[in-house]
């Protein structure tokens, strides 16, 4: 969320920003109108602590010399009351006002493109040659000849949008692990395994559970969710605490199975491994300076691009426009592959820069020499693994139905070049 003196100082720059997204402004005017509410009642409570401690020094006197106390008794017990309800009053004012808080969205970067939806995306390089329409076969059907998942079989046990995943495309899978995995090692990303358990006080600092609560799996009967990304622990996972930042930005890579629940209808391209309720990805992460994060932004954009020339996967880089971003991301950049089947790009890299909005929900801080001050967050895709799949199937395909490995992908699949046809 954002900090509070920038609805005190600054209130202007969050309502232009308000309306660039054509986002009704009554939250971040709630904010301020509460904000003031509450400031008042603190300067009564104090007022009322002042009156206390006077009675209390007249009481003290009065006893000392032997006199009557009971009319100061009589005031210090009304002060008392007054003060109990003012501490009531104040912090229930303090909760709506933190409530309304958390729903204003992050304020976008100048450079954002202005757009009602995903149609003002704007694209800013292609990469790789694009295959077109013809014989190019969907990545479901391509996985019934090679036998590559199971989905009959999981849905029996699990329901749809599970899958079993066999044979070499599990060692694929693999394999595309590793590649990322070292691949952030080498950058020198710390790798990272969370837990994929979270409590809500924790999500709450990393997302807007009013739009992502639906996507996200909780425990019935516990104060668990299953996590969507491990982006969601490991930014958490220094909630309440001062980071050092002397040298290096943080860096991270997750590792993790994650669980969404992909409501809604959608349409052929989304079915087979595309748009599944449990699939693994390596995240990357980054916490950092104010001053370092728009050239971490552009790190991890890069380091998803260098993959995924890598798998020689066609696809563009979008700027994602103020209708399409979301509450949390100030900047969004999206990499859509191509998919031949269906003549469309779809997305598989989100790469965001958050700047202090979550750390600021999460009370994290870094050491400064003037004190301390909210540290940037950052996130993106390294590799989806079930999206990266069905992107290298359809771009892959050969005319016999055997699928080519990409060449860095080989040495973790004992230098396989085909997955053949069963």
């Amino acid at each position: 969320m954002l900090e509070m003196k920038v609805f005190r100082e600054n209130s202007d720059e969050i309502f232009e920003d308000l309306k660039r997204r054509n986002t009704p402004s009554n939250v971040a005017k709630d904010v301020i109108k509460l904000d003031e509410e509450w400031r008042k009642l603190i300067e009564q409570g104090n007022k009322l602590r002042a009156q206390r401690n006077n009675i209390s020094r007249e009481i003290g006197d009065l006893k000392k010399k032997g006199e009557d106390a009971n009319t100061s008794l009589e005031r210090m017990s009304g002060i008392k009351e007054k003060l109990n309800q003012n501490e009531k009053e104040a912090n229930e004012i303090l909760n709506l006002r933190n409530q309304a808080r958390m729903r204003v969205p992050n304020i976008l970067e100048n450079e954002v493109p202005v757009g009602e939806n995903d149609k003002g995306n704007k694209e800013i390089s292609l990469h790789g040659p694009v295959i077109k329409k013809g014989e190019a076969k969907s990545h479901q059907e391509i996985l019934e000849k090679i036998e590559g998942a199971d989905l009959k079989r999981a849905a029996k046990i699990a329901g749809r949008r599970f899958y079993f995943l066999t044979g070499d495309l599990a060692r694929l899978e693999l394999a595309l692990i590793n590649y990322a995995v070292d691949f952030l090692y080498q950058k020198k990303y710390i790798l990272t395994i969370p837990p994929f358990f979270m409590n809500r006080e924790a999500y709450e600092g990393v997302v807007d559970l009013n739009d992502f609560e639906d996507v996200m799996y909780k425990i019935e009967g516990e104060d668990f969710y299953l996590i969507a990304t491990s982006e969601h622990p490991l930014t958490s996972r220094f909630k309440d605490e001062i980071l050092e930042l002397k040298k290096e930005p943080l860096r991270y890579a997750g590792v993790s199975t994650n669980f969404r629940k992909e409501v809604g209808a959608h349409g052929l391209s989304d079915r087979g491994i595309w748009r599944v309720h449990q699939f693994a990805k390596i995240e990357q992460i980054i916490i950092c300076k104010p001053d370092e994060s728009k050239n971490m932004h552009e790190e991890l954009l890069n380091n998803a691009i260098e993959l995924f020339k890598g798998l020689e996967i066609p696809f563009r880089v979008v700027d994602i426009c103020t209708g399409d971003i979301g509450t949390i991301a100030s900047r969004k950049y999206d990499l859509e592959a191509w998919m031949p089947a269906a003549q469309q790009w779809k997305e598989i890299v989100s790469a965001s820069n958050c700047k202090s909005y979550q750390s600021v929900r999460l009370n994290m801080r870094y050491r400064t020499p003037e004190g301390t001050d909210y540290p940037h967050t950052l996130n993106s895709t390294a590799i989806a693994t079930t999206r990266a799949l069905a992107a290298i199937l359809e771009n892959h395909q050969q005319p016999d139905g055997s699928v080519t490995i990409p060449l860095v992908l080989q040495k973790w699949m004992g230098n396989q070049k085909k997955i053949e046809v069963q």
